[in-house]
């Protein structure tokens, strides 16, 4: 198996046993099937491995999964049926991972990102934890939107306004609902020591 950048990708678990399909309950098997499925799938970076076992935070997803089919439905909504931009969802999404030092996220989503017109020098800000200079209005907006939702305990008038005058009432609650949801992951991920793939030798 091999990631975007042509890298070999080991099977690496963390906390959480890697499980292959042969050993899934049908309870599990159904979330499996929903996860390694459209719109998902192996895209612009690892999430099944040769094995089939299901890499990042979708192997311990299995292990609650009841809770898990809702999480990752919540997950496809927020990615492929969601209203924010790709690029503006992209940069959210790494900028949690940044700020979390999520190593799975980041691996994901930086790849993600350079998809959707995220260029290597706004990703190397975001990583190091600054604002990149080429943002919009409107994504400078969210992404201050979702540092006070990630550092604070109450998102400033100020802030808030900012993000409604661009987004107005829906964007806000979606742009709300989809940094509560990859910052639930990285605690997951965090849980787990879940490790992002590493390049073979």
């Amino acid at each position: 198996m091999s990631d975007a950048t042509g890298h070999a990708t080991p099977q690496t678990a963390g906390r959480f046993p890697l499980l292959i399909p042969a050993e899934l309950s049908d309870e599990q098997r159904a979330v499996y099937d929903s996860i390694a499925g459209p719109p998902r799938g192996n895209g612009a970076f690892t999430m099944i491995y040769d094995d089939g076992s299901l890499a990042g935070p979708f192997n311990a997803l299995l292990f609650a999964p009841a809770i898990g089919d809702a999480v990752q439905a919540l997950g496809a909504v927020l990615r492929f049926g969601g209203t924010l931009d790709g690029r503006l969802r992209e940069l959210v999404i790494c900028a949690i991972s940044a700020e979390l030092d999520s190593a799975y996220e980041w691996y994901a989503h930086s790849r993600v990102a350079m998809t959707v017109g995220v260029s290597e020098t706004e990703l190397d800000h975001l990583r190091n934890g600054t604002v990149p200079p080429t943002l919009s209005p409107a994504e400078r907006a969210a992404l201050d939107f979702t540092a006070a939702l990630l550092r604070q305990t109450a998102v400033s008038e100020e802030i808030h306004a900012g993000v409604l005058e661009h987004f107005g009432h829906p964007g806000v609650a979606e742009l709300s609902l989809l940094i509560g949801y990859y910052r639930m992951l990285a605690g997951l991920l965090a849980a787990g020591d879940v490790p992002a793939p590493g390049p073979g030798p």
